[in-house]
């Protein structure tokens, strides 16, 4: 059973704050547009190629006044240990609880290997400043993506 995106785009997101390798982060605290990826786990052959294609645009997306912030399962030491390994420029949140997952509305059932696992839809959400959601990708095929994601950014 599938669960249904919790919030749509034009909607205030609801406050949140987690623990990310950058300390604690309050979305309450933006100062710029934040682009949340969320993806399934740390050095995993495609959430590595998409965060390192959000690495390598990360200059472009503070040019463009948003800040980049991924988010997955995986604990602050694997994401510390991910974001070394990677180089990669920008905080990682731990969500191990799924909080963050479920108010976005990324966890999906999915078959792996033939079996059925439940576990995050990749997915790209881009917040204003003041907190509402301006747009969303789900289900996302990492190529192409990025790129996708910091032209919509520029155009804002």
């Amino acid at each position: 059973m599938s669960e249904q995106a919790s919030i749509t785009v034009g909607q205030k997101v609801s406050p949140f704050e987690a623990d990310s390798t950058a300390g604690r982060f309050d979305l309450t605290a933006l100062t710029q547009h934040l682009v949340l990826y969320f993806y399934p786990k740390d050095n995993t052959p495609g959430c590595t190629t998409q965060s390192m294609d959000f690495r390598d645009h990360c200059e472009a997306f503070l040019s463009a006044g948003a800040l980049v912030v991924g988010v997955s399962r995986d604990s602050l030491k694997s994401h510390e240990n991910f974001k070394k390994k990677y180089e990669l420029p920008f905080a990682l949140i731990s969500d191990p609880n799924e909080a963050l997952c479920n108010q976005f509305g990324v966890m999906k059932n999915k078959m792996m290997y033939g079996k059925a696992v439940r576990g995050i839809e990749r997915s790209s959400f881009v917040i204003s400043k003041d907190g509402t959601l301006l747009r969303d990708w789900r289900g996302v095929k990492i190529p192409g993506h990025v790129a996708e994601v910091l032209a919509y950014v520029q155009s804002l």
